[in-house]
């Protein structure tokens, strides 16, 4: 039985926690003895009181611990650790192995996914990217990542990062795009619900197609008519400056075919 502990109370922690909770009920061959949470209160409606610790010196001996923290805080936190030798992971995308303390073996667990307080996941189609120092220790971190996905890939440091860079691209940067939309709306009276089937379709376009396939619009069609008036209907200088630029790197990329 794989014993493993988790370091951290976020969004991230919790999800994990109900993902090996909900797995560990199903008969999983590992168990969840414990969290560190600096606020227990904060993880009462997840797990029993006596699982939860704000102490790092009552840590349980575990098989592993995942680091589920802010980036800036996860060196810290290693740091913290009152025992050596014992695997160690962060949940970080951008975060190299290296950043965790010497004091014990190293490794990364990462679910890239985007993850809110109020809405559930399915964390069988999350993947979950995995680093160890050595064999041994990455077979212990696939065992525990195959309980609760089925996606799982070995991706190194530098993978990773570029993973990550690109996910800030297709989520990060796409909402802020609907944040946009949703204000040009809100300011015409037109219901941002309209645009949903066709954020719908663009997502689901992109599970078969090629994103430059899937790729349309004046920009794409060099369409300066429709671009002009689309800048001269813009009153916020960022909403223009974005427009433009997106603009010039959907002409660039056509300029490569």
């Amino acid at each position: 039985m794989i014993k493993l502990s988790i370091i951290g109370s976020g969004n991230v922690a919790q999800h994990l926690i109900a993902a090996f909770q909900n797995t560990q009920n199903s008969g999983a061959e590992f168990e969840l003895i414990q969290v560190f949470s600096r606020q227990k209160e904060s993880m009462a409606h997840l797990l029993d009181s006596d699982k939860i610790t704000n102490d790092f010196n009552d840590l349980a001996e575990a098989d592993l611990y995942i680091i589920a923290v802010s980036d800036d805080a996860i060196a810290e936190v290693s740091s913290q650790l009152p025992f050596k030798n014992r695997l160690v992971a962060h949940t970080s995308g951008s975060v190299a192995l290296d950043n965790l303390d010497d004091n014990n073996r190293k490794g990364v667990f990462y679910p890239l996914q985007t993850f809110s307080k109020n809405k559930a996941v399915d964390f069988r189609n999350i993947p979950i990217c995995l680093e160890s120092e050595n064999a041994t220790d990455f077979q212990l971190l696939e065992k525990v990542a195959k309980t609760i996905s089925d996606s799982v890939f070995a991706i190194n440091t530098e993978q990773r990062k570029a993973l990550h860079i690109a996910a800030v691209f297709v989520n990060n940067f796409v909402n802020h795009l609907y944040q946009i939309g949703n204000d040009i709306c809100t300011e015409n009276q037109v219901p941002f619900d309209i645009l949903k089937p066709l954020i719908q379709e663009t997502a689901d376009k992109v599970m078969t197609l090629s994103p430059i396939e899937a790729q349309t619009g004046p920009a794409k069609r060099n369409d300066n008519e429709t671009i002009n008036a689309h800048l001269s209907f813009l009153s916020d200088e960022n909403q223009k400056n974005i427009y433009k630029i997106l603009t010039q790197s959907i002409q660039n990329n056509g300029e490569k075919l």
